[in-house]
């Protein structure tokens, strides 16, 4: 029979996902099944966006241009504008999610063979879009015991060969919950700058910021307009994961040119999709006080209740909705799929996300899990309960 193509068989599988069909079983087993394991929030998405698909008077549901609506991207350069952010109509292309825009930032800067370097652990899904592109990750290892703190910049100048074109950070840090300073993005900007990088920031997690931090994009550096692309979504901002719409941002006119060939290859971004994120930008300031207090709380309960158990090491996030924890197991994978197909506490059980499918280092992160709390704090309190009476049980099979 025909062959699957190489880059096929070594696209990765999702360690968010993965676990699906046990999640599945599990449940027609009669068991409940907390979710920790995506970043699926459980906050409203805004009437405001809701109300304008029902509302949209459409007749034919036509393409819209390439880049996205024009009055939608006016309204976003005027929002980051208002957020700090010196950003132009004609410097955002919007995408089908972020991940198109992070695929459009790694095909317009990148060639078959090159090399990009990530700090990990890192969104799984770079690791799939790197193979879709043909581009090889070289990782830089961030640690728990650091906080997952940016890596010295000596570690980076090492990796550094004729082939590396671009340096990607995630920033909130997803699945950390880090939140990089202003002095390490400046740190990052010098570096790229001296070895004519690229410096993609996968931004979407920007306004999940906590304890008086403040996010520093790097759209503010001065003197890398030329290496600095921002990747964007509403996915998390506004609570539309399943509108699936981005954007890709940058001063580069030639990365922009490019971009946009891509972009209308795949012809135009969905359209009820961008009326909902043209009305959510209307959304009031109050929306978001109210949903970083709420997952403030979360993280404060969550990080409680891990610092509890006996033999776990997890590190307070900054920002985004997600925390590495360090169990005291030897496979989380292991772990995870006994959760799920052999474990329960009184009819319940918890799905959770291991974090070495997280790293592109082999024999990394083996005894980690990701954890996203964007469940209510009570099922937050009941999972912790669950996660520390199967550690016990696990430990003394």
């Amino acid at each position: 029979m025909p062959k699957i193509s190489n880059k096929g068989l070594q696209m990765p599988e999702s360690p968010i996902r993965k676990l699906v069909p046990f999640a599945e079983n599990a449940k027609k087993k009669g068991h409940k099944v907390y979710h920790l394991n995506i970043g699926q929030p459980d906050i409203k998405t805004p009437e405001v966006a809701l109300n304008a698909v029902k509302n949209a008077d459409i007749k034919v549901l036509e393409y819209s241009h390439s880049a996205g609506f024009e009055s939608y991207r006016t309204k976003l350069s005027n929002y980051y504008k208002s957020h700090g952010l010196p950003i132009e109509t004609n410097e955002i292309i919007i995408t089908t999610g972020g991940s198109e825009a992070l695929l459009f930032a790694l095909g317009s800067t990148m060639d078959s063979g090159d090399e990009i370097i990530i700090p990990e652990p890192f969104y799984a899904n770079y690791n799939g879009f790197a193979t879709a592109s043909g581009v090889k990750v070289v990782p830089v290892i961030s640690t728990i015991e650091e906080g997952f703190a940016l890596p010295p910049i000596a570690s980076f100048e090492k990796l550094i060969t004729p082939k590396t074109k671009a340096i990607l950070i995630c920033n909130p840090g997803n699945p950390t919950g880090y939140l990089y300073s202003k002095e390490e993005i400046q740190q990052l900007a010098e570096i790229v700058k001296k070895h004519d990088l690229f410096l993609i920031a996968d931004e979407v997690y920007r306004e999940f910021t906590y304890d008086g931090h403040k996010h520093f994009s790097v759209m503010n550096v001065p003197g890398i307009e030329q290496n600095a692309i921002m990747i964007d979504s509403v996915s998390k901002r506004y609570s539309m994961c399943g509108a699936r719409i981005g954007c890709i941002v940058s001063k580069n006119k030639e990365v922009m040119s490019t971009a946009m060939k891509f972009a209308q290859a795949r012809l135009s971004p969905p359209t009820y999709a961008q009326i909902a994120s043209e009305a959510a930008l209307e959304t009031p300031q109050s929306y978001f006080d109210d949903v970083i207090h709420e997952y403030k709380e979360r993280r404060d309960t969550l990080i409680e209740g891990l610092n509890k158990i006996t033999g776990v090491k997890v590190a307070t996030p900054k920002g985004a909705f997600y925390c590495i924890a360090k169990l005291p197991v030897k496979s989380a994978d292991d772990f995870a799929k006994w959760l799920l197909d052999s474990y329960e506490n009184n009819g319940e059980t918890v799905m959770v996300a291991p974090a070495a499918g997280f790293y592109s280092s082999p024999n990394v992160g083996l005894d980690e899990i990701r954890i996203a709390y964007v469940l209510k704090k009570e099922d937050l309190i009941r999972s912790v309960e669950i996660l520390k009476d199967a550690l016990e049980k696990y430990n003394s099979l």
